[in-house]
């Protein structure tokens, strides 16, 4: 099925388009124990890219000895050949991330930085606090603008920490407002260890989009560790956002705590969709392929549903 053959399918061109930001290559695999050859990477992260996917993270510029995954990260970029029409991303920690990936400017279109919500967890995660870190990533906006980058912020345990509990709206409201005030043009809120439910998240969206006006795009990011994933992406839908982050094969997790197992699947999501009558642009038999050549290359069952199922063959556009 071709891109068109799967916006036709969604409902055709009057159908209204949902963006989506394929994170496998990048959240995916880091994740994974075993490492995977830079080889078996840009075969995956090629069928991706060629599926119709708009937007792809990666990799991260980050110390090979604390992300061993991602230690290929600049080759991974030297040898991908770009597809015309898919936006590439990169995650950057730091400044000193951001120092290697701009020896590679012409390679990416997007830069991503990242911290929490809560204090614990940012501290458990990246070994600073939610300020140290604003004051990190505010230079690396700052610079990554300078260089015509498209800048991408996303806020950790959003709704939810393991650590801290409930983490109050009017905080994720504090730092996203920091971050879109150095720059960045998207904030991402993650559900990084599966914590919300689809009536906290149908409350959270209408509240940043106030606090964040009309001028900053809002990105869902949802796991599916308590099997809630696709639920709490319908509830944002209905309170309007409109971008998803989501990982082929359901690819991903989260290093602290243990147990945050993957991110939803790419094409559980499209699926979804699809059927519920919204575009994606991507052709979701080429990602379910994709996905079923990770599970090989991995050699264990991923957790997308689809994969096992296959897509629906009919479109009843509830």
């Amino acid at each position: 099925m071709s891109t068109t053959d799967a916006d036709a399918h969604a409902g055709g061109a009057t159908a209204e388009r949902i963006r989506i930001r394929e994170v496998g290559p990048r959240d995916g695999f880091q994740n994974e124990p075993e490492l995977l050859s830079t080889d078996d990477k840009l075969t995956l992260v090629g069928a991706l890219m060629r599926s119709g996917v708009e937007r792809i993270e990666l990799t991260s510029f980050v110390r090979p000895d604390v992300i061993p995954q991602l230690a290929d990260g600049a080759d991974l970029l030297d040898r991908l050949e770009p597809v015309p029409g898919v936006s590439r991303s990169v995650l950057i920690p730091n400044e000193r991330g951001l120092d290697g990936a701009l020896l590679r400017r012409d390679r990416f279109d997007e830069v991503s930085v990242f911290l929490s919500a809560s204090e614990t967890h940012n501290r458990k995660n990246v070994n600073r606090s939610i300020d140290e870190s604003l004051a990190g990533l505010r230079r690396v906006l700052e610079r990554a603008g300078d260089a015509g980058l498209r800048r991408v912020a996303v806020i950790a345990t959003s709704f939810g920490c393991p650590y801290e509990g409930e983490v109050p709206v009017a905080r994720v409201a504090e730092i996203a407002t920091a971050l879109r005030d150095a720059g960045a043009e998207e904030i991402g809120f993650g559900d990084t260890t599966g914590m919300a439910n689809p009536r906290q998240v149908a409350r959270f969206f209408p509240v940043l989009a106030d606090a964040l006006g009309p001028d900053v795009e809002l990105t869902a990011h949802f796991h599916n560790t308590r099997g809630q994933g696709l639920a709490n992406v319908l509830a944002a839908l209905d309170a309007g956002c409109r971008s998803f982050e989501s990982s082929f094969g359901e690819l991903g997790g989260c290093p602290v705590p243990a147990g945050a197992t993957g991110n939803i699947a790419t094409e559980d999501l499209v699926s979804m969709l699809h059927e519920m009558g919204y575009a994606t642009g991507i052709d979701l038999p080429a990602v379910i392929s994709a996905s079923r050549r990770a599970q090989e290359i991995i050699g264990r069952p991923l957790g997308s549903h689809t994969l096992v199922a296959g897509p629906v063959q009919w479109s009843p556009h509830a």
